[in-house]
């Protein structure tokens, strides 16, 4: 009995899962009351949200990696995969940090997990266009251009248009506000990462002088 109930309690919330991510479509096909839904019905999950989050990093590898040179070029030779998730990652986590900390500023309604989740579902258009480019890249020819750079456009304007839309309901802003509000949100983002640059030079200076230190008293004991 208690095998079976971990069984169907499992597969309840794997059933969740998928249902949570299905609704990425409705979301990114009807965002005003998609993202209303996804926060303040339940509707989404961290699940999904990850998920979203991984595929939208991988999309951005795959697509330096393995485009057609005739339409991107990139040094492969110096591509680091690492370097590039994280150079995408940490902004979006400091971007979630920035938004959360500032709401309580602008009577923002939504929690961290809210702002975390929505902006993941917001990313869904990116990797939906940016994945078959990659493979399309390799069928078209440089005079087709134009169409490539009008997908390209269109996987990136309609996510920044998903994160706008999705402020406005995580936290029930108007529209004047939450357009003040994203790029408060975007200078908030900036200086949070100046302190962490600061921080970590700081630390640098500090344990060079430690290093320093250690080698001027080793070489005088010695």
């Amino acid at each position: 009995m208690k095998a079976s109930a971990k069984s169907i309690k499992g597969e309840t919330r794997f059933q969740r899962y998928i249902a949570s991510v299905k609704y990425a479509k409705h979301v990114i096909f009807h965002p005003f009351d998609g993202f209303w839904d996804l926060v303040h019905e339940k509707r989404g999950s961290l699940g999904a949200a990850h998920t979203f989050l991984a595929l939208f990093l991988l999309s951005y590898v795959l697509r330096l990696m393995y485009t057609n040179f005739q339409f991107i070029t990139a040094p492969l030779q110096y591509i680091n995969i690492y370097e590039q998730c994280a150079s995408l990652l940490l902004p979006f986590l400091i971007i979630c940090i920035s938004n959360w900390a500032l709401s309580t500023l602008f009577d923002g309604k939504g929690y961290f997990k809210d702002i975390y989740m929505a902006l993941c579902y917001a990313l869904v258009p990116y990797f939906l266009i940016q994945l078959p480019l990659v493979l399309i890249s390799h069928f078209i020819s440089f005079d087709e251009v134009a169409y490539y750079n009008v997908l390209a456009g269109i996987s990136v304007i309609w996510p920044v248009f998903l994160v706008f839309v999705a402020l406005m309901q995580v936290h029930d802003y108007t529209p004047g506000k939450a357009f003040i509000f994203l790029f408060v949100t975007i200078f908030g983002a900036l200086v949070i990462l100046f302190l962490i640059l600061v921080f970590f030079s700081l630390l640098s200076d500090a344990a060079a002088y430690f290093v320093s230190l250690y080698r001027e008293i080793v070489f005088r004991l010695h």
